[in-house]
């Protein structure tokens, strides 16, 4: 017996070191991602800005990892549907998450997500940056900001659609709100696109939505834009007026767009993604495709972009508190 037994132990020494090791020669699994196709989950409907992204560098994304890519949209609680499927799945790189902004303003809205958004994703890139735009149907009488702004002090709220409870749009109107000391009745929407859509047909007054989805309404002329929300003018839109411009100084607010992945994703696997998308951005093509649609290109390391998001959750939780916005 005590033969057998000092047989059996250096079988199992040489059982566990192959399960954790590959053999000589063997590349490591992660070394052939992906191995079949990638979802990217986008927690906006169909249309709006983040949508649009994410098909632009999804396309792209095919061809330089030579795996399909799907976009698989999963709208509802202004991304926190979609970033629950994700933090859910298997940390292997083939389920991915874009989002924007209202991703580090949730956690400051919302009580119970469902996730953490701390502990729960890894960052892999940010790749866009967009300004929001309040908007009018071309048929309004609210010609520029300051009548709509004047509406909203007669004593009457002016209601504004949003692309959805805590987004960046929505803190845009209540900026707006308290900084120009007016009265605007926040109406969410689950996403810019159907927003747009009641705007277009006046069911509300005015939108406040992402100008990459705004801006082909608004040279089709169904939409007249009132102001940008960047610090600048937009390139897209260059006879736009800035919020700031029409007699609310100070007023700022930009949206970024980024890649997610599940938390303990494979720092080889993500690095790889990191490289593919930076390479997808910096092609002359996509900038121009992508500053056509509003959106000014942008990329970065996992980490920056990690850091980007901590920063902002913290600005971000600080201003929504002091606004006492909460949604359950």
């Amino acid at each position: 017996m005590k033969r057998l037994f000092q047989t059996v132990i250096p079988l199992v020494a040489l059982s566990l070191a192959a399960c954790g090791n590959p053999p000589s020669g063997e590349a490591p699994k992660d070394a052939a991602y992906p191995s079949h196709p990638v979802t990217i989950v986008v927690t906006f409907p169909p249309g709006g800005g983040t949508d649009l992204l994410a098909r632009r560098i999804g396309a792209s994304l095919q061809e330089q990892l030579g795996q399909p890519v799907v976009v698989e949209n999963r709208p509802g609680a202004s991304g926190n549907i979609g970033a629950r499927v994700v933090a859910e799945s298997p940390p292997d790189g083939y389920t991915l998450l874009m989002v924007n902004s209202s991703f580090a303003i949730n956690p400051g809205v919302y009580r119970n997500p469902g996730f953490s958004p701390e502990r729960d994703f890894t960052a892999v890139i940010n790749v866009a940056f967009v300004p929001s735009v309040f908007v009018v149907p071309a048929a309004s009488d609210l010609r520029g900001l300051d009548d709509a702004l004047a509406a909203a002090r007669a004593g009457k709220s002016l209601p504004f659609a949003s692309c959805g409870n805590g987004t960046p749009q929505h803190l845009a109107g209540e900026m707006l709100a308290r900084a120009a000391g007016a009265s605007l009745q926040h109406v969410p929407y689950k996403g810019c696109g159907p927003a747009l859509t009641d705007v277009m047909a006046g069911q509300v007054a005015m939108g406040a939505v992402t100008a990459s989805s705004a801006a082909p309404l608004i040279a089709a002329g169904k939409l007249r834009a009132l102001a940008v929300t960047s610090p600048a003018r937009s390139p897209l839109m260059p006879a736009v007026p800035t919020v700031a411009e029409q007699g609310v100084p100070g007023y700022a607010l930009d949206q970024w767009h980024g890649l997610l992945a599940p938390a303990a994703t494979p720092p080889a696997v993500v690095a790889k993604l990191n490289a593919a998308v930076a390479k997808i951005v910096q092609r002359s093509d996509v900038q121009a495709s992508l500053r056509e649609q509003g959106f000014t290109p942008a990329s970065s390391t996992p980490r920056a972009f990690q850091d980007m998001i901590a920063a902002d959750m913290d600005r971000y939780g600080a201003l929504t508190a002091s606004m006492g916005l909460r949604a359950d």
